[in-house]
């Protein structure tokens, strides 16, 4: 049982109890809802998307099976359109098998393809209408005669896809050598050729991408393709490959598709059995699902087959040999959608083969990390430079933020690059990820810690406290009668004393109460946003780490966006060096910046942005935008002002009413010490506390310089009105002696107002401690408000 006595004692009686913090409730609802979130629900529906495609591949199999022996199924291969090879003769014109001695093929395709796209409409009504004319017309036409034209029907399978705006597209193919069955016979696979692998479609005017799956054959002696592709939510069923190729390749093309579908069988068992379960489901809904129909033709090159294989060979397995080939791969090809009534015409296609396409990319990481291995170099000696408070103080710390930004998707960059890049690429790049990043945290905590320095600059000056209030006057009191004191006089031991003077009784003034002010009671229901906010408002380093979260969270939208990526190049990259010339015209100060880190970091900066938006054969295949050339350029002109600024002073190129700089003086005149004092000082050093001694020969014996408010007269030229009248006085003769004298004290009274410095303050130093001072810190040592630059 409580006791009441014992808590009113201890000061806990009455008080209200304690409330808990939100923190541990939060935790605790987020530690359960981690616990609940975290079944393998998405697992369970990819295994169960595993097993449905597990149980279609088996159908399919059982089926082309029993129609390739003849049994009763219900699987019927569908016949060939009779105008399709008059079509492809018309628009893929082929060179049919090249005699080796002279020309071949490439016998492999894998790798990146990307070419041109054209569309036409071939709907019976649209072609019955146009007066456009295409040596294919009638061809095409003939090939739809049989299609019904429901244009609700195909309006809903187009999707919302705008199939008019993509002007780009691009292959991903993977080429394998096909699995034979009991049946084939072993030349099969010196033909034929399995691919596989993704189209994309590109509309650049929203920035988002199309993608076709797709499945098909390569006929490696005439280097033609025949190819089905669906949406990503449709598997496309290879057991219709041969109906699309030509006649005396069908049966060649049905003996590949038993072993490949038992092929994905085994494999979709063994992922199940170890239970390696990857989620491919697509969350969002397909924006179409027209299918398409592929065929390509490879250009034939002139190099003979024997140097061809040479070349395939050195790939697959190197050696170290020179086997270059004189062009690329390329190729044409068209995709008709009979389903949706049009056909992309693929033009000026080149493709980039996967282990060329490996080398490149190890190339680039190469260089990528020794140009941000100089920035991190670079950056660190001009860190070392520009340690001291003063060295802080001329630089911008915005120009570091800039490139701390540039860094932070550099880094996203090319980790995302990483992950898409598998293999032994993706291992190369991490060199240049890893410096990125460690570039961009130093740059991000250098600009931290050049704001926590700068911050008093702009800090106002505290305001001045009010007067006290004068004391309230007492009312007058009536002073009785005195009385005289008939006490003895008191004695000291050093002898007789005064009398002692009369009492004066005094009325006791009451004091005026002050009213108690209540200690502020530490608030116990804050909540966790409330303290994470005021967190944030006063500690530099969360703010920096918040902020670093921003930008990680939000960056990847800039990498996936080509048009926001073009723009965030553009903005930062015309930013690098603007801040920190402002700055330097504002302070009236140079930078500071080295030399060879103006043009170290220049160099570097504008090579990394040439490598993506000038070169016409990246690795990302981006095309070159030639306003890049201007913006390197103009990253030139500022660093060449920096440079400039240096030597021929900050606001060199502005006009003078633009370049003036209000610099405080910290020598002003000051009035000359008494001269009655044994010291000839204006006071002590508030740094060293020693005094600051005037040379008492500058001391001038003139009645005109006797004042203490004149002592500096002749530095500061305001005597020129009683020089002249001197001059003028005799006879417009000077005196050497007297011009020389002046001269001297002129001089040397210069020299003594250097010896001093007055700081906004009011707080007066010797020169050299100042100097040795701010070297250190920029506020004053003894009221801690800032100091402009000395």
């Amino acid at each position: 049982m409580d006791n009441p006595a014992r808590e009113e004692e201890s000061g806990l009686f009455g008080r209200p109890p304690q409330q808990r913090g939100p923190l541990p409730s939060i935790l605790f609802i987020m530690l359960m809802l981690l616990l609940f979130t975290s079944h393998n629900g998405e697992e369970y529906l990819a295994r169960h998307q595993y097993q449905e495609a597990l149980q279609k591949l088996t159908y399919q199999k059982s089926n082309f099976t029993a129609w390739m022996d003849g049994t009763s199924t219900n699987f019927t291969l569908p016949e060939q359109n009779v105008s399709v090879l008059p079509l492809l003769e018309t628009l893929l014109p082929s060179n049919g098998s090249v005699d080796p001695v002279y020309s071949s093929y490439y016998p492999n395709i894998t790798g990146f393809i990307h070419g041109d796209l054209r569309l036409y409409n071939i709907t019976p009504s649209y072609l019955a209408n146009i007066t456009e004319s295409y040596p294919w017309k009638p061809i095409i036409q003939d090939y739809m005669k049989d299609f019904s034209e429901n244009l609700t029907e195909i309006s809903e399978k187009m999707g919302a896809w705008n199939w008019s705006a993509p002007q780009k597209v691009a292959f991903s193919v993977v080429e394998k050598i096909p699995l034979l069955s009991a049946n084939s016979s072993a030349n099969v696979t010196e033909n034929i050729a399995m691919i596989h692998g993704r189209i994309e479609f590109s509309d650049a005017s929203i920035g988002e991408d199309l993608r076709l799956e797709f499945e098909g054959v390569h006929f490696l002696k005439n280097g033609t393709i025949y190819g089905l592709a669906e949406p990503p939510n449709r598997a496309v069923d290879i057991r219709f490959l041969p109906s699309i190729v030509p006649e005396n390749m069908k049966n060649e093309t049905a003996l590949l598709i038993e072993p490949e579908l038992s092929s994905r069988i085994d494999k979709f068992k063994k992922l199940i059995d170890a239970g390696i379960i990857e989620d491919s489901l697509e969350d969002l809904p397909p924006k179409t699902t027209c299918p398409f129909t592929l065929y390509a033709q490879i250009n034939s090159m002139d190099v003979p087959a024997h140097v061809m294989e040479e070349h395939e060979e050195e790939i697959q397995r190197p050696t170290g040999i020179d086997t270059h080939l004189p062009t690329r791969l390329s190729m044409k090809s068209i995709l008709i959608s009979k389903e949706c009534g049009m056909v992309y015409e693929v033009s000026d296609m080149e493709g980039l083969r996967s282990r060329t396409f490996f080398r490149k990319v190890t190339t680039y990481a190469g260089t990528a990390a020794i140009a941000y291995l100089a920035i991190l170099i670079l950056f660190s000696r001009q860190m070392a430079r520009s340690s001291t408070p003063s060295g802080i103080s001329r630089v911008s710390r915005y120009s570091f933020l800039v490139q701390s930004t540039i860094d932070s998707v550099s880094f996203a960059g090319h980790v995302t690059f990483a992950v898409l890049a598998e293999g032994r690429p993706s291992l190369s790049l991490i060199a240049p990820s890893f410096l990125a990043c460690i570039v961009f945290l130093y740059e991000a905590q250098f600009s931290m810690d050049i704001y926590q320095i700068q911050l008093p600059e702009d800090a106002p000056s505290p305001p001045r406290r009010p007067p006290a209030p004068a004391p309230a006057p007492t009312p007058p009191v009536a002073t009785p009668p005195p009385t005289t004191d008939t006490s003895p006089p008191i004695e000291s031991s050093n002898g007789p004393s005064a009398p002692n003077p009369p009492a004066t009784p005094t009325a006791a003034v009451p004091a005026t109460p002050q009213p108690e002010t209540p200690a502020p009671a530490l608030s116990q229901n804050i909540t966790f946003w409330a303290f994470f906010w005021q967190q944030i408002r006063t500690d530099p380093q969360a703010r920096l780490y918040v902020i670093l979260f921003i930008f990680l969270s939000t960056i990847v939208r800039i990498i996936l966006s080509p048009t926001l990526t073009l723009l965030f190049v553009a903005i930062t990259y015309s930013c690098i060096w603007l801040p920190q010339i402002w700055r330097s015209i504002r302070r009236g100060r140079s930078s500071g910046l080295s030399m060879e880190y103006l043009v170290g970091i220049t160099i570097c900066r504008i090579y990394l942005m040439l490598y993506f938006l000038a070169c016409p054969r990246n690795v990302l295949d981006v095309e070159p935008r030639y306003w890049s050339y201007y913006l390197a350029a103009f990253v030139c002109l500022q660093a060449m002002i920096l440079m400039l600024q240096e030597y021929f002073g900050p606001a060199f190129f502005l006009p003078k009413r633009f370049s003036t700089v209000n610099a405080y003086d910290y020598h002003p005149p000051l009035s000359l010490p008494d001269e009655e004092s044994p010291e000839k000082s204006l006071g002590d050093c508030a740094i060293c506390m020693d005094a600051i001694l005037i040379d008492p020969s500058l001391r001038q014996t003139h009645q005109t310089s006797s004042s203490p408010d004149n002592w500096d007269v002749k530095a500061s030229g305001a005597d020129g009105r009683k020089k002249s009248a001197n001059i003028r006085g005799s006879g417009g003769v000077i005196d050497p002696a007297g011009l020389l004298d002046a001269v001297q004290r002129g001089v040397g009274i210069a020299v003594t107002r250097k010896n001093y410095s007055l700081a906004p303050c009011h707080h007066l130093f010797h020169t050299e401690c100042l100097e040795r001072w701010l070297a250190i810190k920029n506020i004053c040592p003894q009221c801690r408000r800032p100091l402009p630059p000395l």
